[in-house]
């Protein structure tokens, strides 16, 4: 199965659009999202950490931070981005690089939270990561199997809307397409996504949350393959058999954008 690179596309954002101003917007959307959450001293760890600002920003906030992705490039993406962070510039931050659809990947991650005197992760986060995997229920699964007692696990995931079967259309074929057609792709999507996300927010779409990049975000957005969805009521069903109670969801700004969720294991 043709995947997309995410990793590519992180170290891309993090060599040409990273500014001081995108970092602090990061680590105040993650602090909100996180609201209410205690970080200092707690385990966290960060499913498909990407750029690395969430795991970093936990670190800074004082958790015991792990991170796990399943491209390498990440762990070299993450390691550039740490001197943003200068209260980190003497902590390391561990991960794992592997899928949390491997049993292996999973053992390692429990592994970790043993040695951190625990049977499982105080705060488990993974935003906008599990719809990519391939196989997003068992990716739940193995999330929330990571999550201890009273702790909490924090999901973004694509909604569900009449439109998500295009979108994973054009996900695969961009995926399958030469370099060309790819760049055809985003250049040719890219008005399209910016007008019908003005139409619906009323707000500028360069103007993003979390520290990103509009045009980044579109390549995602238009190669993220693979590529599932859920609404509000599935992903709670799912959790709840696992244990799981919902806290809070924020619903997603645009139909097929993510779904926010804070779970607590009780």
């Amino acid at each position: 199965m043709r995947q997309f690179d995410f990793g590519q596309n992180w170290a891309d954002y993090s060599a040409f659009a990273i500014t001081p101003q995108r970092v602090a917007q990061a680590r105040r959307d993650f602090e909100g999202l996180l609201a209410g959450i205690e970080l200092r001293d707690r385990t966290f760890l960060d499913i498909g950490f990407g750029q690395g600002f969430a795991l970093l920003s936990a670190a800074a906030a004082g958790a015991r931070a792990v991170g796990c992705d399943i491209s390498p490039k990440c762990a070299e993406v993450l390691a550039r981005n740490k001197p943003l962070f200068p209260e980190l510039a003497h902590r390391e931050i561990s991960c794992v690089i592997g899928s949390i659809l491997d049993a292996d990947t999973v053992l390692a991650l429990r592994e970790y939270a043993r040695e951190l005197g625990g049977d499982g992760f105080d705060v488990v986060h993974s935003w906008g990561v599990l719809h990519h995997t391939g196989n997003m229920r068992l990716a739940l699964v193995n999330s929330a199997s990571l999550v201890r007692h009273r702790g909490h696990l924090v999901l973004a995931i694509y909604n569900r809307h009449w439109s998500s079967l295009p979108w994973l259309w054009i996900k695969r074929l961009y995926c399958s397409a030469p370099g060309f057609l790819k760049r055809s792709m985003v250049f040719a999507l890219y008005p399209m996504i910016w007008l019908a996300k003005l139409l619906v927010t009323g707000t500028n779409p360069r103007k993003k949350e979390r520290g990103m990049d509009f045009f980044y975000d579109v390549i995602d957005w238009v190669g993220g393959y693979p590529y599932e969805y859920a609404d509000i009521s599935e992903v709670q069903a799912w959790c709840g058999v696992l244990g799981l109670r919902l806290v809070r969801a924020n619903a997603a700004n645009v139909p097929t954008g993510c779904n926010e969720f804070v779970f607590r294991r009780e």
